[in-house]
């Protein structure tokens, strides 16, 4: 690893092909990394972390960034590759049966909070945090939703209130997946209470070894304690903390739901269709039931809208590449189709295996693993926005069908409260 305390490139590197890449990449990870398989992986998505675990993965992470293959598109400057979309591909496709950093439930630090970051931040932040996300030294969680602000994300009441050159928060947060095991918190507050909802907000990069940062795991149906509440109490922060332009937080959440539903900028990683299903190929056979022309049909059902749904998010990383944009409500068609297909995947799945879904020998997560997504089915049709708020970014930004009606979308958001106080719920 770079003896640079910001961890940057020292310099940049010469152009390398994507076949170049490829090749180089193959040969690495044959030498270095171990084999995985879709299974393992579904098995440790809910694991709870141990502090081993996390020594290990932060360790797996270092060792890819010092061989060159963390942050392949992140620029040099901050201690990423500079590559192309391209390259990031081929990572993906060459890394996919290879037992890579998993930081289970906290894995939100690249795949969104480091994406917006790269997308809002001033290059002083970049240059302190990117490179140690980069070496895994710095897990991140979101913090975006709240008890009394879900899928109306821009009703946020976590204050944060300017004092000399920084700001003090107080408030809490809600439904933040892993926080429990990670450094840092990227936090939407109401930084202006006298316009309209979603203009008077900012981010902030949360240090949650603060005085006045607590966490609460949240334990949950099947057992495991994904999610976590987070209350703040005169938490101090820098101002070259904030992401994003003071009160201009909606833009930047943007990009966060965009980047929820799975598509960045440059496109999405969507996995390949080659092998896919091979878990459910497996849950038939050990049934037994493999010539059962029910069961059959369950499964073509299901590999059908697998299917459907991998081409959906396919077109839409087309889509999204071609636009340069980001498009929240195009995004929404792939939220929307998880949110409704993986809960009736999980239910055949479950008439797939029978009694053995819901009965197997203790400690065998291989043979739990059925139950435990059924559990979690919903949670597809609710984190990150609704089903319900799904339809409405579609037909809003997409269809132009007009806006639902709103009393408070221009109101200043102290008013909006005030309003509810005294809200009787009468009509006329």
């Amino acid at each position: 690893m770079s003896s640079d305390p910001t961890g940057s490139t020292p310099s940049s590197e010469p152009a390398v092909s994507v076949q170049e890449f490829r090749t180089a990449l193959r040969r690495w990870l044959q030498d270095t990394l171990e084999p995985d398989d879709p299974v393992a992986r579904g098995v440790r998505r809910f694991r709870a972390l141990t502090p081993a675990d996390l020594t290990a993965e932060r360790g797996l992470q270092a060792r890819l960034h010092a061989a060159g293959y963390a942050g392949l598109t992140v620029p040099t400057e901050y201690g990423g590759r500079g590559l192309t979309a391209a390259h990031q591909r081929v990572f993906d496709e060459e890394t996919s049966s290879y037992r890579l950093p998993d930081f289970g439930v906290a894995s939100m630090t690249t795949a969104l909070c480091l994406r917006t970051m790269l997308a809002h931040s001033a290059p002083d932040m970049l240059r302190r945090h990117v490179p140690r996300i980069l070496r895994g030294e710095e897990l991140w969680a979101q913090f975006f939703s709240e008890t009394e602000a879900g899928s109306d994300l821009a009703g946020v009441r976590t204050r944060a209130t300017r004092r000399d050159d920084g700001w003090v928060l107080d408030g809490g947060k809600v439904w933040s997946s892993g926080a429990q095991y990670c450094d840092f918190g990227m936090c939407l507050t109401r930084t202006n209470w006298k316009v309209a909802k979603h203009r008077g907000l900012t981010w902030f990069a949360v240090p949650l070894d603060a005085p006045g940062v607590r966490i609460e795991p949240i334990h949950q149906i099947g057992g495991e304690a994904e999610f976590c509440q987070e209350f703040f109490d005169g938490v101090v922060i820098d101002d070259g903390e904030r992401i994003g332009e003071v009160d201009d937080g909606w833009t930047v959440a943007r990009t966060v739901l965009v980047l929820e539903r799975g598509f960045a900028e440059e496109g999405a990683t969507v996995p390949s269709l080659a092998g896919e299903h091979t878990d459910l190929v497996a849950l038939v056979r050990a049934s037994g039931r493999a010539q059962d022309p029910v069961v059959r049909q369950e499964l073509a059902t299901v590999l059908t809208h697998d299917y459907a749904v991998a081409h959906l998010e396919q077109w839409i990383a087309e889509y999204m590449a071609g636009s340069g944009g980001l498009d929240a409500g195009v995004a929404a068609y792939a939220a929307l189709a998880a949110g409704t297909f993986t809960p009736e995947r999980a239910k055949a799945v479950m008439r797939i295996v029978g009694r053995d879904a819901v009965l197997w020998p203790a400690g065998d997560t291989e043979r739990g693993a059925p139950a435990l997504e059924y559990l979690n089915s919903r949670r597809k049709a609710i984190a990150g926005g609704t089903n319900e708020v799904q339809r409405n970014g579609i037909g809003e930004q997409v269809l132009g069908l007009p806006r639902e009606p709103s009393f408070d979308s221009r109101m200043p958001f102290d008013e909006v409260l005030r309003a509810a106080r005294n809200w009787s719920g009468r009509v006329g």
